[in-house]
């Protein structure tokens, strides 16, 4: 596929595709049109021509045909989840200008198909992105079967490996600030409990406020919109002065928003609601979701950088880059009692 094939299928200009697809123009086009553009780059296995590139630039040196691998560290249904579909978007993306594909993605719970590893072993791709928390014995499984290998996520690895984090720890300890600034202590936590550097970040939270936590208003829930609408239930049955919620992602908080309005009350004049990682969809969702805004576009913009260097030998000392974050303040946070 050329470039001029994309641009008759998206409808838009050969060179609107060039400066998208070959360049690191935001300003070519709209959101959706740029979306698109890279939907049917992807689907027909486009990749930019870099030796051409590389000559029009006098570099000699830039390889060609180049692939890496994700995995999807924390659960199969990662590939669903709003963060991780955008954040493996925005690395499929930045690693298309640098001549490289995402030749395949995988979750954790693969590995334990025979399939999969035979997939892996028999792959010749340069390295691999790991998306999400991973356990020590699947870190030792890539380090064994990839040459190359980054993580980009919000817990911090404690291993020599390339890094790309938004703190997740604190983000989750601000958002907990967030809350007590206006006035909330009964602050209840949807999400997981596990090993997870946010809940963590909620429970010394309380702790250094002289906060008594309470169980019954903490509950286990998956990542997802379901989890985030049976925990919050389970929670509400349990209590009912609870005056805000800190959830785990924003997938958590919108599924928690059904369930606390079906139980009768009002957002955010009853209970308030406060997420993490500004999805696209939190916007939409009413009230509109406050949140914690994470940079994923450029996590993955920065894990594939990241990866292709380490595989052109730009770098060999393991780096470790933190990301900022922000607040982002909608309608679904008001005063405490």
């Amino acid at each position: 596929m050329t470039l001029k094939d994309i641009a008759r299928e998206a409808g838009v200009s050969v060179s609107t595709v060039s400066r998208i697809v070959n360049g690191n123009s935001t300003s070519a086009a709209g959101k959706e049109t740029r979306d698109k553009i890279w939907s049917i780059a992807r689907a027909h296995g486009y990749v930019p021509n870099t030796s051409a590139q590389a000559l029009r630039c006098g570099d000699a040196k830039r390889q060609t045909d180049n692939s890496i691998a994700c995995l999807f560290a924390r659960s199969a249904d990662a590939p669903d989840d709003p963060f991780f579909s955008a954040l493996i978007r925005s690395i499929e993306q930045a690693a298309l200008k640098e001549g490289f594909i995402v030749k395949y993605s995988f979750s954790a719970v693969d590995l334990h198909s025979p399939a999969t590893i035979r997939q892996v072993t028999d792959s010749r791709v340069d390295g691999v992105a790991i998306l999400g928390r991973c356990d020590k014995e699947t870190l030792k499984f890539l380090k064994q079967h990839f040459k190359k290998v980054v993580y980009s996520g919000l817990n911090m690895l404690h291993a020599d490996y390339d890094q790309i984090v938004c703190d997740g720890y604190a983000v989750a300890y601000d958002a907990m600030n967030y809350l007590w600034e206006k006035g909330h202590t009964r602050i209840g936590y949807i999400g997981d409990t596990k090993n997870e550097v946010r809940y963590q970040a909620y429970r010394n939270f309380l702790k250094d406020h002289r906060i008594l936590a309470d169980n019954r208003i903490i509950t286990q829930a998956a990542a997802s919109s379901a989890g985030g609408y049976e925990g919050a239930g389970r929670i509400l049955e349990r209590t009912d002065d609870i005056t805000a919620f800190f959830c785990m992602n924003d997938i958590t908080a919108i599924g928690a928003i059904k369930a606390i309005q079906e139980k009768g009350y009002r957002i955010p004049e009853d209970i308030s609601l406060i997420g993490m990682d500004d999805i696209e969809l939190a916007q939409f969702v009413s009230p509109m979701l406050t949140t914690m805004h994470i940079p994923i576009g450029e996590m993955g913009k920065m894990t594939a950088k990241i990866l292709i260097d380490r595989i052109r030998g730009g770098h060999t000392l393991p780096m470790k880059i933190s990301l900022p974050y922000y607040p982002v303040t909608r309608e679904s946070c008001g005063p405490g009692p």
